[in-house]
């Protein structure tokens, strides 16, 4: 079991598939590149690229060199325009506008972006308290649903990590796999868990632009999780998880 398990890491996988077999050889249209959402669904706009005015512009150097994992939060909130740039820099597109080509400022395996951003907001300025889920290409918040005991119940939803519900908002990740598998069909899972290591390091260096801090949660209650966000845990279900909070 231990060697199956090592198994995953390895690409040995791509030697035994018929690429010419995939949904994207055989000439079938791609999932979408964003979940759909009802369009009469309450959408928040953001603060776009361009039109921040209070993010500190650090070299790449100096948020590496701070980079670390964060566990203890101030009780201040975070602001709208600091919640956008943080979004934007974890699945937005590099250049407003270009949602045919869906190219986002974190890397994807074909550029397939096979995950969603869903947050709870904790205290966050001009937003309620509510879970929401991020829409990359037009670069907003659509309301998702609102839980009594938020921070209580995303602790648990931790395993009782309990800074997970004292943050200012914390992310929650989830995949939607046919969106990688039809392009690399059982080649898929390794790419997404490695596509989520890219949006959550690029998480952590934004952090360092806005005075905060934020720590990967890979330990968490995978059915819960999926409960909270309304997922059926086959089509979508969580994959990682990281608070943000001031510091």
């Amino acid at each position: 079991m231990i060697k199956d398990f090592r198994d995953f890491l390895k690409d040995s996988i791509r030697k035994k598939i018929d690429f010419s077999m995939t949904e994207q050889s055989r000439g079938i249209l791609p999932p979408p590149m964003e979940k759909p959402y009802n369009a009469n669904a309450v959408i928040i706009d953001l603060i776009k690229p361009g039109e921040w005015t209070d993010i500190k512009d650090i070299s790449v150097e100096k948020a590496i060199s701070q980079r670390k994992s964060r566990r203890s939060y101030t009780e201040d909130s975070i602001r709208l325009e600091e919640l956008s740039f943080l979004l934007w820099s974890t699945q937005g597109l590099r250049k407003q506008g270009n949602r045919k080509n869906n190219f986002r400022t974190v890397p994807s395996a074909g550029c397939r972006h096979a995950l969603e951003t869903y947050i709870a907001v904790f205290r966050v300025e001009e937003l309620p308290k509510a879970i929401y889920r991020y829409l990359p290409l037009s670069h907003q918040l659509l309301e998702f649903e609102v839980h009594e005991n938020l921070e209580i119940l995303i602790s648990r939803v931790a395993f009782g990590q309990s800074f997970a519900g004292k943050s200012a908002v914390t992310f929650i990740w989830t995949t939607i796999p046919a969106r990688m598998e039809w392009r690399y069909g059982k080649a898929s899972y390794k790419v997404i868990a490695m596509d989520a290591g890219h949006v959550c390091q690029n998480l952590y260096l934004a952090c360092e632009s806005i005075g905060a801090g934020t720590c990967a949660i890979a330990a968490y209650d995978q059915e819960l999780a999926d409960e909270v966000l309304g997922l059926d845990g086959d089509e979508e279900f969580t994959i990682y998880m990281a608070p943000v909070g001031k510091i």
